[in-house]
């Protein structure tokens, strides 16, 4: 590793949603683990600080009220997407070329990963007038509108199953590599499951079911947990509020005698109680899902946002590597079932192993590296 030895790689997210950072942040880990000066940054902050909180929070609105405003932008981008235009996305994006551009010469970055589409179009607007090169990862089980704007040298995607969606949209083939989705080493280690745990100071002898929403804490908790209490005995309730402080403070105090409901807030060892758990229920986006189907775990996927996270539910539950829930009586009955019936259980684990690698990362860090042999950008 010699000749890597000064090398810097710069790693590009947007926070809209928690699943770009963790995949930017799971590539981050193992070029550093392989000896590489890796730096993630989120591209607002570099481009404009003073917006990043602003368009974040609109990402977040637009997933209210079961996501029907980010249903109705999805349907717009997909749209716009037939007129084979350059979309106003791309264009604002474009803008920022000089500045992106300023920051990756000053700090002597040697190759760019991106695992979100703005940073890509702006990469790409780069590309038109300097030599740069850069890899992005798409973090869903779909392309998304506005990704065939982007001129990539290595585009990672999520199954070889989607090559046909991508190139359908005007993605190069030869650019397109169907390595998967990257998350962090605690989704991909075994872990004695009596000894984690004790060391979550939980009780060995109970079932756990956990309960995820995402970063945010999305979904209709509150009435999936009363419906599952009431249906589902013997099982204790695992619900992971992530920044959600409001649907921890309501679990905490509705359920402040129930043994059975554990409010876990914002946690950066979900591997663990991943690992604990008997089955798993979660909105369906594509990082959260693909770190569970590393983990080897029985999945039910809850009602998700209109839009991408349709398309990862479908994915899985086609491949049987899941159960797909459209309401609330569906995921009461699905975890109930699922809960008795251990060789389905095996079954979804078994597809899981089939469709899902675990060496996504390690293979992405040996493109980057490669790319770093080849000299500065």
């Amino acid at each position: 590793m010699s000749s890597n030895k000064y090398s810097k790689v710069l790693i590009l997210s947007c926070g809209t949603g928690g699943g770009h950072n963790a995949a930017a942040k799971a590539i981050q880990e193992e070029l550093i683990e392989k000896n590489i000066q890796a730096d993630f940054k989120e591209y607002l902050e570099i481009i404009n600080p003073k917006i990043k909180d602003e368009i974040n929070n609109l990402y977040i609105k637009s997933t209210n009220k079961n996501g029907k405003a980010f249903k109705k932008i999805y349907n717009l981008g997909k749209i716009y997407e037939k007129t084979k235009l350059k979309s106003p996305v791309y264009f604002l994006n474009s803008l920022n070329k000089e500045k992106l551009y300023k920051y990756i010469k000053d700090n002597n970055y040697n190759f760019v990963v991106t695992t979100h589409l703005f940073a890509a179009q702006a990469l790409t607007a780069i590309k038109k007038k300097h030599n740069i090169r850069f890899m992005q990862i798409a973090t869903d089980y779909v392309s998304i509108p506005f990704w065939e704007e982007t001129n990539p040298d290595y585009f990672i995607i999520p199954s070889k199953d989607l090559e046909s969606d991508f190139i359908g949209k005007g993605m190069e083939k030869q650019k397109l590599l169907p390595l998967g989705i990257p998350v962090m080493k605690q989704y991909r280690k075994d872990y004695n499951i009596q000894e984690t745990k004790k060391q979550l100071n939980l009780d060995i002898n109970k079932d756990y079911v956990l309960i995820l929403n995402g970063s945010m804490g999305f979904g209709n908790v509150k009435e999936i947990t009363k419906k599952l209490l009431e249906n589902i005995k013997d099982v204790t309730f695992i619900i992971s509020c992530g920044t959600n402080n409001e649907l921890a403070s309501f679990l905490n105090t509705e359920y402040k005698n129930n043994e059975r409901v554990i409010a876990l807030p914002y946690c950066n060892e979900l591997g663990k109680y991943m690992a604990i758990s008997k089955i798993i229920l979660t909105k369906p986006g594509g990082l959260t899902t693909t770190e569970i189907a590393n983990m080897r775990r029985p999945l039910v996927h809850i009602m998700p946002i209109p839009g991408c996270e349709n398309y990862n539910a479908n994915f899985f539950f086609e491949r049987n590597m899941s159960i797909k829930c459209e309401n609330i009586e569906q995921v009461v009955n699905s975890t109930k079932e699922l809960l008795a019936n251990s060789k389905l259980q095996n079954k979804l684990v078994e597809n899981q192993e089939k469709y899902i690698a675990k060496d996504t990362c390690d293979k992405i860090a040996n493109i980057v590296i490669k790319e770093l042999n080849r000299g500065n950008i």
